[in-house]
C-alpha cells in the first residue's frame, strides 16, 4: 500500500519547490496555522521538565514548540502527536482525546502514538552530527512526546525558495556530502529513511545540514513480499517506491536525494518517478544546467536519479566516492560579471 504524504506537485511554472502548506518552519515541522494554534498547549505550559515558550509549527500529525529545559538551561524542540482528524484537546486544555469514540478511531490514533514513539526510539539511537538528535521521548496527556535539539537555521525548502534554486555548487557539495555521510550511518544499522527531501532537512550556519521527520524510517527487508507500506512524495520518492512489490533499498534513499539535489539547482521538484518510465523526458541535468555547474556534479545527480534501481549507486559510499573524486572540478564560468559574483559565496545567490 502506498500513502502520499504532503506532496510537493510539481508546478509547471514558477521556481518555488511546493508543498502542501506552503513552506515549512522551524525544523521543518510545517507552517502553523490559526487551527493548529488553537489547539495547541498553552506558553507556559509544563510537560515532563519542560516549559513551553510558543508553537512555533505543526501539521497534520503533530505541534511544535520552542520549550526550555532547567536541567541544562537551554532551548529545545518539543514535538507533541497531535492528529488533526483522530484527536482534539480535552476540556482541562491538556489532555489528549480521541475525537471518534468508535473502535476504528481509538485504534488508528493508538496506532499513530506506537509509530511516532517508534520514530522517536529510533532517532534517539542514531548519533550523528548531520541527523536531528532526540534527547528524550515519553508519555504524558494521553499522547506522546519528542524532544530534540534546537539549532538557529534554515529549512532547505525555504532557502530553495528564496533563492528561486540555482544554489552554488561550493554549498551544494558541503550540504550533501554531510547528509550522505549521516545517510550512511542510517544504513549501517539497517534502516532505510524513505522520505528525503527539501522539507525534511534543516541548514545551520555554514550550510551544515540536519537530516529531520523519521516517520517514514523502515527496516531493510531481504525480500519485495516483506515490504511494508510506503509514505510517498511525489517528485522525490523513487519509482520502487510507488510500485507494489517494489524492491526498496539504499538505493531508493539515493534517488530522492538526487532529486533533492536538482531541485537545489532547478528550483522546482523534478517530474514524479511514474512520469519517467517507460519514456524518460526529463532532461539531464548533464544538459540542463551544463553551463553554470560542473559536468562532474551534474553527472552524479544523473547517476543518483536514474529511474531503473539497478543503474543507480547501490550504497552511499559508491556516491560519496563519486563527489570526492570529483571534488575539485571547477563549475564553468558563468557568462556575466552578476552570476560570477554569485557563484563566488557559498550560499549561492542572496
Amino acid at each position: 500500500m502506498v500513502t502520499e504524504n504532503r506532496p510537493p506537485g510539481r508546478r509547471p511554472s514558477g521556481p518555488v519547490v511546493g508543498y502542501r502548506g506552503g513552506p515549512a518552519n522551524g525544523h521543518g515541522m510545517g507552517t502553523m496555522t490559526q487551527e493548529t494554534k488553537a489547539r495547541g498547549l498553552s506558553p507556559g505550559a509544563r510537560i515532563d521538565r519542560y516549559t513551553l515558550e510558543r508553537q512555533i509549527g505543526g501539521g497534520g500529525f503533530s505541534i511544535v514548540y520552542l520549550a526550555n529545559d532547567p536541567e541544562t538551561r537551554t532551548q529545545v524542540i518539543v514535538k507533541e502527536y497531535m492528529p488533526r482528524k483522530l484527536a482534539a484537546r480535552g476540556d482541562d486544555g491538556r489532555t489528549v482525546i480521541t475525537v471518534g469514540e468508535d473502535e476504528k478511531s481509538v485504534e488508528r490514533f493508538a496506532q499513530g502514538k506506537k509509530m511516532f514513539f517508534q520514530e522517536a526510539a529510533t532517532l534517539a539511537t542514531l548519533k550523528h552530527p548531520n541527523i536531528v538528535n532526540v534527547t528524550n521521548f515519553f508519555r504524558a496527556n494521553g499522547t506522546v512526546y519528542m524532544v530534540m535539539e534546537y539549532a538557529q537555521g534554515i529549512n532547505l525548502q525555504e532557502y530553495i525558495r528564496r533563492h528561486n534554486g540555482s544554489l552554488s555548487e561550493k554549498l551544494i557539495r558541503i550540504v550533501f556530502t554531510a547528509l550522505l555521510d549521516g545517510l550512511k550511518c542510517i544504513h549501517s544499522r539497517g534502516l532505510l529513511h524513505l522520505d528525503i527531501k527539501p522539507g525534511n532537512i534543516y541548514l545551520r550556519s555554514g550550510g551544515s545540514p540536519l537530516l529531520l521527520d523519521f516517520g517514514a524510517v523502515h527496516e531493510m527487508m531481504q525480500s519485495r513480499q516483506d515490504q511494508a507500506s510506503q509514505v510517498i512524495t511525489p517528485g522525490f520518492s523513487p519509482i520502487e517506491q510507488l510500485t507494489p512489490g517494489g524492491y526498496v533499498g539504499p538505493w531508493s534513499d539515493i534517488y530522492a536525494l538526487g532529486a533533492t539535489m536538482r531541485a537545489c539547482i532547478e528550483g522546482v521538484a523534478p517530474p514524479p518517478s511514474p512520469e519517467r518510465s517507460p519514456e524518460d523526458h526529463m532532461k539531464p541535468a548533464s544538459v540542463a544546467f551544463r553551463r553554470r555547474y560542473s559536468a562532474a556534479l551534474l553527472r552524479v545527480i544523473d547517476w543518483a536519479m536514474e529511474v531503473d534501481p539497478l543503474a543507480r549507486p547501490q550504497n552511499v559510499d559508491q556516491l560519496l566516492a563519486a563527489l570526492a573524486d570529483n571534488a575539485t572540478d571547477d563549475p564553468p564560468e558563468s557568462g556575466s560579471m552578476l552570476e560570477r559574483l554569485a557563484n563566488s559565496f557559498s550560499w549561492g545567490r542572496s
